[in-house]
């Protein structure tokens, strides 16, 4: 099996930060919020955060905050829970959650709760299952689930559970590994894992692996890296991974890593699938996948969460390392 070559992943992430003016970096110019959180948690993962400038991150994500409390993805961009809860985490990743005025950006994230305890993305009220994940871990990592109806938020995670056992974005939506994350994640985080019906979840779950050892999101799909997040954390939540073949996932993954390009030249980063190009969301996800894994040399992450577990713990138990 290959090894994970984290010092290469450590660069390609450094010089995406960089990237400013690239095709690709134009491309994510509306997520870059986005791209700080998968980039910084891989540094974080890989003991290498301390390789940026803790002001200058900070500097760049209160400027993406909105009057409204809420931050969009880039400075200017208009706000959205999506972006919102990538600003809290990169902050806490630091330990400066602290700078924000926690009762306004809560108060923008509750404000999005919708009658039946659902949750819209912004102000056009486009509603997902996605933005009650965003919606519940946001505010406990602000301290403030207090602020909406938990239990109507709850019942309508609920009501997307399908005959599977999987969960959808809406009512009656197809059962789908990253919405299955997001609901699972919820209600590991409310303290409601009991209304799963963990065997029949599970086993839908561990159907996604295929036999190159890598996971896919849907029936019939083919695998992705990202999946090693998405479905990997949503066994551990539920107590199920032993029912997949580790040793063969980790391998996908450390397949997927690109050490070379065209030209022969030192690369890195991770792809979605062997031989195609990487980025910072497959390298982030590749990464956080072998950190599930338990692999050497990753520092554990909180499958609920999605950051690293000592972050988990001095943002919600307030342990100090």
């Amino acid at each position: 099996m290959a090894e994970l070559a984290a010092r290469k992943h450590v660069q390609f992430i450094l010089s995406k930060a960089k990237e400013k003016d690239s095709y690709e970096s134009v491309l994510m110019e509306h997520i870059r919020l986005n791209g700080a959180y998968w980039g910084l948690t891989t540094l974080d993962l890989l003991g290498k955060l301390d390789t940026v400038d803790v002001n200058e991150v900070v500097s760049e994500v209160l400027q993406c905050q909105h009057e409204s409390g809420g931050f969009g993805g880039n400075i200017g961009h208009d706000p959205h829970i999506l972006y919102t809860l990538s600003a809290v985490q990169v902050l806490a990743l630091f330990d400066k959650v602290d700078v924000l005025d926690t009762e306004k950006v809560a108060n923008y994230v509750a404000g999005l709760q919708n009658e039946d305890g659902s949750f819209s993305g912004d102000m056009w009220g486009e509603v997902d299952t996605r933005f009650s994940y965003i919606a519940i871990c946001c505010l406990a990592l602000l301290h403030h689930l207090d602020k909406i109806n938990v239990e109507k938020a709850v019942y309508y995670i609920l009501s997307c559970k399908n005959h599977d056992g999987g969960f959808g974005c809406t009512p009656g939506g197809e059962s789908h590994a990253g919405q299955i994350f997001c609901c699972v994640g919820a209600l590991a985080i409310t303290g409601s894992l009991h209304c799963i019906d963990k065997d029949l979840l599970g086993w839908w779950l561990c159907e996604r692996q295929v036999k190159a050892g890598g996971l896919n999101g849907r029936p019939e799909k083919l695998p992705d890296v990202c999946y090693s997040w998405w479905v990997l954390s949503s066994l551990i939540m539920i107590d199920r991974v032993h029912w997949i073949n580790k040793e063969k996932l980790a391998k996908f993954i450390l397949d997927c890593q690109v050490l070379h390009n065209l030209f022969d030249i030192e690369n890195g980063g991770i792809s979605d699938r062997p031989d195609d190009a990487c980025d910072a969301y497959h390298t982030y996800f590749g990464v956080a996948g072998l950190s599930l894994l338990e692999y050497p040399g990753v520092k554990p992450i909180d499958p609920a969460y999605a950051l690293p577990v000592d972050v988990v713990n001095r943002i919600i138990l307030g342990i100090k390392e």
